[in-house]
């Protein structure tokens, strides 16, 4: 019987997984499928428009600093980078205030919420479906829904005024559920929920069952170190904490982030992830730079915030009424078909994302730079 490598590659994983008798189950190996299905007309070329406001970049980033580490960085791309990898990792623990053995690092936050997926998915003795709010950041819910997860969805409804109701979501916790995933702020509403609630939420629900929070827009809140549930990993409760640079950082396209937990959660979820050994050396050596500047986390807000006070002022002209917003986003409800509202912007050069939930289609536009919102306002004028 003949038998090429790759396939013997995928026995060999399944069966130390102990997954290959699992039907209907993809494997492991489809951590490396797309992260997200890119619906049509999203993150167009950036040369193609007047302003691309689909994607939640910074256009701010990365700093200079980390500009100029990048260029001093890449003729060492020949060599593996795994001494800058134990540096970043050092750093994250000593800002987050956790011991390195709670860190655990990935290409961006995509990779860690897909290990955590993955992680869900194969575990022994647990449940099977995840309980999470809808709409929110999909990368977690489409991997655990490909390796045969069951999603438990809590719609935001107007009567919570599109908040996350953190009492339904501990209602739809059973013997079933095998984790509470929540995004806070959360994507694509942007409204922070409140830390004092959050807070009680994961330690009373984190008995019973493991809570991820995503916390890629947290440092765009009031005050990110209180809004963050790291605390509560200090404390040793059953909670899973993600972050990512591709945010106020502007590492998008150069993706770094990380998982806070306690050991022992990391050590089983770190088996469907690459600890860091996916990040380039330019990465890592710009993270570890941006990271310590501050100057320029601090100027990248104050600019987002300029953005945010003009587009609020622009919504209100046109009498739309956004969310609150939280993040380097903002979300409004719109008077045409979501995809219709998509398509005469992208015909003004400006490219946005729609929704549909609660009987309503959504505009989510990103905060970009002053030009990018003048084009959005223009854009709004001519299609309103």
């Amino acid at each position: 019987m003949s038998i090429n490598r790759r396939d013997w590659l995928r026995a060999s994983m399944l069966s130390g997984l102990g997954l290959a008798a699992l039907p209907g189950v993809a494997s492991p190996l489809s951590l490396c499928e797309p992260e997200l299905e890119v619906p049509t007309g999203y993150n167009p070329p950036v040369g193609a428009l007047k302003a691309r406001l689909s994607a939640n970049e910074n256009p701010y980033g990365p700093s200079p600093k980390a500009l100029k580490t990048i260029t001093e960085a890449a003729p060492d791309g020949f060599l593996y980078a795994m001494e800058y990898a134990k540096q970043f990792r050092k750093l994250v623990a000593e800002t987050e205030g956790v011991p390195e053995d709670h860190v655990l690092l990935g290409a961006g936050s995509g990779e860690l919420l897909t290990a955590a997926s993955l992680w869900a998915a194969y575990r022994p003795n647990a449940g099977r479906t995840i309980v999470a709010p809808d709409p929110t950041f999909d990368a977690l819910p489409r991997a655990a829904i490909r390796h045969g997860i069951t999603m438990d969805r809590v719609p935001l409804v107007a009567a919570d005024g599109y908040d996350i109701n953190l009492n339904k979501l501990a209602e739809r916790v059973g013997s079933q559920t095998g984790m509470v995933y929540l995004c806070n702020p959360n994507n694509p509403t942007a409204i922070t929920v409140d830390p004092t609630k959050l807070r009680a939420f994961c330690e009373a629900v984190g008995a019973k069952t493991p809570i991820l929070v995503d916390e890629a827009y947290i440092d765009y809140t009031p005050d990110p170190k209180g809004y963050s549930m790291v605390d509560l990993v200090r404390k040793g409760s059953n909670v899973i904490i993600t972050k990512t640079f591709s945010k106020v950082h502007g590492f998008a396209g150069l993706r770094a982030g990380y998982m806070i937990a306690k050991p022992e959660l990391l050590a089983e979820i770190g088996k469907f992830a690459t600890g860091g050994s996916s990040m380039s050396m330019t990465t890592l050596r710009a993270a570890i730079v941006s990271l310590q500047d501050k100057d320029f986390i601090k100027y990248s807000l104050g600019k987002t915030k300029e953005s945010k006070e003009y587009l609020a002022g622009v919504l209100k002209q046109h009498n739309y009424e956004p969310l609150p917003s939280g993040a380097n986003f903002v979300m409004f409800p719109i008077r045409m078909k979501g995809e219709d509202f998509v398509g005469r912007m992208m015909e003004q050069g400006v490219s946005i994302r729609q929704w549909k939930f609660d009987g309503q289609y959504w505009c989510r536009v990103s905060l970009g730079t002053m030009p990018q919102m003048q084009a959005f306002a223009e854009g709004l004028k001519t299609i309103s």
